[in-house]
């Protein structure tokens, strides 16, 4: 019980730093400031106030060997913010996907999709419906908030053999995984449809042109597969364990696997800003900004030079976090296809405020 308290303890401090310096770092850095970074930001305020409101019980819990709260209203509180957590960060996922998704393969129709009241929208559907699917619970009409004896922490328990566990965690589980599957598959069928429009233009290329297009285009495809694979794995280690726990043990027979569940859900709240930031050399610059207090540029050296003997208002590809599983700007403008357009520093500006 020590040693899970020592490692609640390291996911704790690890997931607040790492989560709070992320939420400066995009929020103060304008090259990374776009539409995709304020699904990342609710991201990362969802693990941040896990780490902070949810990860300190636990700590005491295991530390302790038993619950010593009582069953009141601490034992109400702790699991809702637990579980209104876990499903703002699993749909903020879904939502960081379907973003980048939309960008790469409807990009023409990005900017009227991702106005600044969708948004918003979407951000509050996030948080809302995160919380409104506990509601019946807790009413007590659905399972309740309370002690459960054989997991010695507070949770949903039964009331007349009746709980919503189940059917949360397949939705909150099936759900994003299913969106996320999907999107990515999107991407990847996007991107190689590129690769074969890039290949057949660079017949006409020299045979150095065309290696060094190869090796560009070897380096794009390695890209996605690895940033992919670490989005999808991440996501189903950190929470199929528990929801299989769920479905498969609703009477808890088992309490060791559902305590290893619960486990690998605390380490994605301090996983996330590894996998979705740090993989970003963009946003490790950002890091680096706040971390040693410099002054945030505007554009990176590449973005800069790329924007020179460049009309007004030409079209870029963005790098911002996932748009990395995008092709690079040169093979883009080598595609016949519809190429991406720069995304403004927050949001597409809308008709209305033009006129």
């Amino acid at each position: 019980m020590t040693l899970t308290a020592l490692l609640i303890s390291i996911f704790m401090v690890v997931g607040l730093l790492g989560n709070a310096i992320t939420i400066v770092a995009l929020l103060r850095c304008p090259r990374v400031r776009n539409v995709t970074t304020v699904f990342i930001v609710s991201l990362c305020v969802a693990d941040f106030s896990f780490c902070l409101l949810v990860l300190p019980f636990e700590i005491y819990r295991f530390s302790h060997g038993a619950w010593l709260l009582g069953d009141g209203f601490i034992c109400v509180l702790f699991p809702l913010l637990r579980y209104w957590n876990v499903g703002c960060s699993l749909l903020s996922i879904a939502m960081i996907t379907v973003n980048r998704f939309v960008m790469i393969a409807f990009n023409e129709a990005y900017s009227r999709i991702y106005q600044k009241r969708w948004v918003a929208v979407q951000i509050a559907f996030i948080w809302l419906y995160s919380f409104g699917m506990l509601l019946p619970t807790l009413a007590g009409r659905w399972g309740r908030f309370g002690y459960h004896a054989r997991l010695m922490t507070c949770t949903i328990v039964r009331v007349d053999g009746r709980s919503s566990k189940i059917a949360l965690f397949v939705i909150g589980f099936v759900i994003p995984c299913v969106a996320i599957c999907i999107c990515y598959a999107g991407i990847l069928a996007v991107v190689v449809s590129s690769n074969r429009r890039v290949r057949r233009h660079s017949s006409r290329e020299t045979s150095q042109q065309k290696k060094s297009r190869q090796e560009r285009r070897k380096k794009s495809e390695m890209r996605i597969t690895k940033m992919s694979l670490a989005v999808f794995l991440t996501f189903v280690v950190c929470y199929l364990p528990i929801t299989l726990a769920k479905v498969k043990d609703p009477t808890v027979r088992y309490p060791g696997v559902h305590i290893l569940g619960y486990i690998l859900v605390y380490l994605s709240a301090c996983i996330n800003p590894i996998i979705y930031v740090t993989m970003s050399k963009q946003y490790r610059q950002a890091y680096k900004t706040v971390l040693f207090c410099r002054r945030p540029r505007l554009f990176s050296e590449s973005s800069s030079q790329s924007r020179e003997g460049q009309p007004k208002g030409s079209a870029v590809a963005s790098k911002t976090l996932m748009s990395q599983v995008s092709m690079t700007e040169s093979e883009w403008r080598a595609s016949p296809g519809p190429r991406l357009n720069e995304l403004p520093e927050v949001f597409p500006e809308s008709a209305e405020s033009r006129m």
